[in-house]
């Protein structure tokens, strides 16, 4: 379980190779004020950050969400481009499934589809 910031940071790095054609963030870092939203990337500053709220989560789930942040380094929208890189993780749409009840146990009102960034 990626814990701290440079587990987490480590977490993504193995992930960038395996999903993302070895292309890596500035920086990866958990976050305590994503308010709407699991995650999210700044392609410009190249930056991820990721709710705090997903600690307890299982580590496949993160590791979705992390190769979703991960190909908006790639392409910036949610365009089939995007998609398909995203759907490299092979549970990206388990995880989807997953963090909506998640948001509902939490109590939390995330959109589908905007849940990540």
């Amino acid at each position: 379980v990626a814990t701290g910031d440079a587990a987490l940071e480590a977490r993504c790095a193995v992930l960038a190779e395996l999903y993302n054609d070895g292309v890596n963030p500035a920086s990866v870092r958990w976050v305590s004020n994503q308010m709407n939203r699991w995650a999210s990337c700044s392609p410009a500053t190249r930056e991820i950050r990721v709710s705090s709220r997903l600690r307890q989560c299982p580590d496949w789930v993160i590791d979705a969400v992390l190769v979703h942040e991960l190909a908006h380094l790639l392409v910036a929208d949610h365009s089939p481009e995007f998609e398909e890189l995203a759907n490299r993780h092979p549970r990206q749409a388990e995880s989807a499934l997953y963090l909506e009840g998640y948001a509902l146990g939490l109590g939390l009102r995330v959109e589908s589809g905007e849940a990540l960034d």
